[in-house]
């Protein structure tokens, strides 16, 4: 039975048949694992992620997403590169971080917590930059929850001829992504999203041309992107560290139940739903968004504290009490808190949600 239901961008709530699938034990060199398991899910991603599957590639890395930025980071840029980093939020200033710690010579194109990433800023540094050579940007920025116009910024970057690196972590298996239309060289996204699995492993979908010219750049040992995969490549499947046997199982389910609910469209479709419901009776309760209906994703929603005396922890530990466990908010230019709309939640239960608050 499920305390409450995770209303977060991740971990989130999972059905029981995905936490079922964790209840086997798997070697990490047997067939059955890497053949009928890891190499399963890495032509599924490249499936899922382009129209164009053959020029594409994924492998699989052990911890959270933000291990898998920095190894996407550490092990395509070069120590001669140029990287500018696209940041309207906490994950996108994560990036410039990651390359203070590898010394990347980097400039973090900075905006407001609640404006999205401006296109023909960027078209502009890079006309007056043009020794940049790698551009990164978060496509949903779950600080707040502004989905950034992702076609936009990538065709400005591709008409400059850079390599575009996007983190979709809450976005990938959620919102409709073609990354062979839009020209992206490497996606980072994490198990525990919106694909639906749960918390160990998060994976990278690269350009294959450009992944094969990786090799020596990467500054870590276990965050070597490049070894990472070809050692995928060689062993069919093979992990070069302790593969997160159980997730990694979870996650094959959960992209069989990605698939039987109709692939990406639909659960964007039902992400949206569950987002209307949420913000129609919010807002009849005299709750109000902090961005606007255009700016914002399907993935989470950031509100205002309805008055000056409200108390974010007693609300939380009411709707806790009852079912619901939210996220509290992250920018600094307001007093605001989260509720996620992604994971194995419906429609009906954002209904009763609402129910809740208002007798709370």
């Amino acid at each position: 039975m499920r305390p409450y239901l995770l209303l977060t961008p991740g971990p989130l709530t999972t059905t029981d048949t995905v936490k079922q699938a964790m209840m086997s034990d798997w070697c990490t060199w047997d067939e059955d694992y890497n053949l009928g398991i890891v190499e399963v899910i890495r032509k599924e991603l490249v499936e899922i992620a382009t129209s164009a599957p053959d020029e594409y590639t994924a492998v699989l890395m052990q911890g959270s997403g933000s291990f898998c930025v920095e190894a996407t980071l550490g092990s395509v840029v070069r120590p001669k590169d140029k990287l500018l980093v696209a940041a309207n939020g906490a994950y996108g200033k994560r990036m410039g971080i990651i390359s203070e710690y590898y010394h990347i010579d980097c400039h973090v194109m900075r905006f407001e917590e609640i404006e999205p990433v401006n296109a023909n800023k960027i078209d502009t540094y890079l006309n007056e930059h043009q020794e940049v050579t790698h551009v990164s940007v978060v496509h949903c920025e779950t600080t707040t929850g502004v989905l950034n116009p992702l076609e936009e910024i990538a065709a400005v970057v591709k008409r400059h001829g850079k390599i575009l690196i996007v983190d979709a972590m809450s976005s990938f298996g959620g919102v409709p992504i073609d990354i062979a239309k839009l020209g992206i060289d490497f996606l980072i996204s994490s198990a525990n999203k919106c694909i639906q699995g749960v918390p160990g492993f998060g994976f990278i979908i690269a350009r294959r041309s450009l992944m094969e010219k990786c090799k020596g750049i990467a500054r870590s040992l276990s965050l070597d992107l490049y070894e990472q995969w070809e050692t995928m490549e060689k062993g069919h499947g093979k992990w070069r560290f302790t593969s997160p046997t159980h997730v990694v199982r979870a996650f094959m389910q959960a992209l069989t139940e990605l698939k039987a609910e109709g692939g990406v469209e639909a659960r964007h479709a039902r992400y949206c739903e569950n987002h209307r419901v949420l913000v129609e009776g919010m807002r009849a309760l005299g709750y109000k968004t902090l961005l606007p209906d255009e700016q914002q994703s399907p993935v989470i929603t950031s509100f205002y504290y309805p008055s000056a005396d409200f108390n974010f922890k007693d609300f939380y530990l009411k709707l806790k009490a009852k079912g619901f466990v939210i996220y509290p908010g992250k920018i600094s230019q307001a007093d605001t808190f989260r509720i996620g709309n992604i994971g194995d939640v419906h429609p009906t239960d954002f209904m009763k949600l609402i129910e809740t608050i208002k007798e709370s």
